[in-house]
């Protein structure tokens, strides 16, 4: 039986850590990066931004769904207001997804902490959480390497939208606009099955239509969805600590 040299299998170790390991494991996440990058940049210029500040938006907000929804607001002529605040509660997950993965970087300063939760998306969660699964740990350079691929393959793809999305006045016509919308139902589903807790579930949709439904006759459909996520989420949580 061969056994392998101690540096033969160190060598290895930081092979699988490395940034470049990290780039490659990003590359099966590029292809839904690239079709909903691309539709999110039709739908901004569509809505009447520039490609300044589509390319600004994927640089400093750098989340398909807010971008989605900024857009829209925008065409809407929302507030600045609203749409800040409205970022700020869809990206609110991102905490979340964070503190998921802080305890693989216990041992980073907060600077480097902070700049691995800056570019963290949900599909670089879910390929770094599988690998810490299957590993156990988490390199921070093999981090940096999916993280820097993900969001460099991002900007490169609303750019790409925003300079065709020129030439493509109705995006509704090729179905661009319900690019977001089908990947948040991909991701419910996932999510809907990987739970096994439908009776919980179930309550916080029929709760969330409820009250946006409500909501809305008191105040703009906007701010009736944001109340509707508070509430339904908040209702979620306490029938599942008391059940």
């Amino acid at each position: 039986m061969q056994e392998n040299h101690p540096s033969a299998e160190k060598a290895e170790e930081i092979g699988r850590d490395s940034f470049l390991q990290g780039a490659k494991d990003c590359l099966p996440t590029l292809l839904g990066y690239l079709s909903i990058g691309f539709a999110a940049g039709v739908v901004g210029k569509t809505s009447g931004l520039g490609i300044a500040e589509i390319a600004l938006m994927s640089v400093m907000i750098y989340a398909g769904s807010a971008q989605f929804i900024a857009a829209g607001m925008v065409a809407a002529n929302g507030s600045i207001a609203v749409i800040v605040f409205t970022v700020f509660i869809v990206n609110l997950r991102h905490l979340l997804l964070s503190a998921a993965l802080s305890p693989y970087f216990r041992h980073l300063t907060p600077v480097k902490n902070m700049l691995i939760g800056a570019l963290l998306t949900d599909e670089t969660f879910g390929v770094a959480i599988q690998r810490a699964t299957d590993a156990n740990r988490i390199g921070e350079r093999w981090m940096h390497g999916l993280n820097l691929t993900a969001y460099l393959n991002w900007i490169a793809a609303t750019l790409a939208g925003a300079f065709l999305g020129r030439w493509i006045a109705n995006p509704e016509k090729f179905g661009l606009d319900f690019a977001l919308s089908a990947m948040f139902i991909g991701l419910l589903v996932l999510q809907l099955t990987s739970r096994k807790n439908l009776a919980i579930d179930l309550i916080v949709a029929v709760s969330a239509i409820l009250i946006v439904a409500g909501a809305s006759m008191a105040f703009s459909a906007n701010v009736g969805v944001i109340i509707a996520a508070l509430i339904a989420s908040t209702i979620g949580m306490a029938v599942e600590k008391w059940k």
